[in-house]
């Protein structure tokens, strides 16, 4: 399976994942920069995490008009593999891929940390290494990374199972482990074919032994 790591100016988490899906799984894999339009040899599209553009006007804003991002919706059309970390996650809500929008967290601070997280829908193509409902934890480095939706985007996306992540240790929403703000403590979440998926916190810095927490590994080895 060949990954492609879309590189942004500002990108800063491009290496991370190639580190991972080269260096750890032995994949072939290439970064792309955002200029390019032909990623016809890849299967899986990673848009990392970083500050594309340097966030101006809002996080992901300019990016989604990169030329590889037209060539990404045609590769996520064709039901081949999409995920955004992070900054690519809100790229992926400005490009539409993905429902909703992430704003300023709640208290209008960035945050870095490590939090919990619940796997809530462990059938996406991503998710199949995980249990249901099991509780993982991963590094978060965020300053708009509040989900948010209307009201009845909400109601579809958690009729459909399109959430896959929630913070806190508990499938159902709990406020007192909403780390940023996000409606329903949303931290991830799938399109409908579940081929594509946006997330918040970074599995590319929970995957190598070396760095005493590997449970971000398990979204590369479950895709594979």
């Amino acid at each position: 399976m060949k990954f492609g790591v879309v590189v942004f100016p500002g990108s800063n988490c491009d290496r991370d994942v190639v580190w991972v899906t080269q260096g750890l799984l032995g994949q072939p894999t290439r970064m792309i920069w955002h200029q390019d339009t032909d990623i016809s040899d890849i299967d899986v599209i990673v848009i990392p995490g970083g500050f594309s553009y340097g966030d101006y006007l809002r996080c992901g804003a300019i990016a989604r008009f990169s030329p590889v991002m037209q060539a990404t919706v045609e590769h996520a059309n064709q039901g081949k593999f999409v995920i955004g970390i992070c900054n690519g996650f809100q790229v992926l809500t400005e490009l539409g891929l993905l429902p909703g929008a992430l704003v300023r967290n709640r208290d209008l601070h960035f945050i870095c940390d490590r939090v919990p997280l619940t796997v809530v829908n462990n059938k996406t193509p991503w998710t199949t290494a995980y249990s249901p409902n099991e509780v993982i934890n991963l590094p978060i480095a965020h300053g708009e990374g509040c989900y948010y939706a209307d009201k009845d985007t909400l109601a579809e996306i958690e009729d459909n199972n399109q959430v896959i992540f929630r913070y806190g240790s508990t499938a159902s929403p709990n406020e007192s482990e909403n780390c940023n703000g996000s409606l329903n403590n949303i931290a991830g979440i799938c399109n409908r074919k579940g081929n594509v998926i946006g997330m918040m916190p970074h599995p590319e810095r929970a995957s190598d032994p070396t760095l005493g927490q590997t449970d971000g590994m398990k979204l590369f080895k479950g895709l594979l």
